[in-house]
């Protein structure tokens, strides 16, 4: 096992987390972040055109790969920790002169 074995184990667990439970999050509230640009740009009330649901796609979009980053490298810096902490060896040579 690798230094970034339990680096990489723990961005996947951060990214199983995020489709679990901030996926619907993150698209509401970008989706809503959208409509507030589009209303900046395109004044308010907001209509339908191709901008305004173009820019709230965008902030939907800018919402999903945000959180989700935010996840996935919470998730790394969790399971570098855990491997620094309970003392996970690089490879099975340290392992070996460890124990001599």
């Amino acid at each position: 096992m690798t230094r970034k074995t339990p680096t990489i184990i723990g961005a996947a667990v951060g990214l199983a987390l995020f489709l679990a439970l901030g996926l619907l999050p993150a698209l509401l509230y970008g989706g809503y972040a959208g409509v507030l640009l589009a209303g900046g740009i395109g004044g308010t009330p907001v209509g339908s055109g191709f901008l305004v649901r173009a820019l709230i796609v965008f902030g939907m979009v800018l919402g999903v790969t945000g959180v989700g980053a935010l996840f996935t490298v919470g998730g790394a810096v969790v399971g570098a920790a855990l491997a620094a902490l309970t003392g996970v060896p690089a490879t099975k040579e340290e392992a070996r002169g460890a124990s001599k």
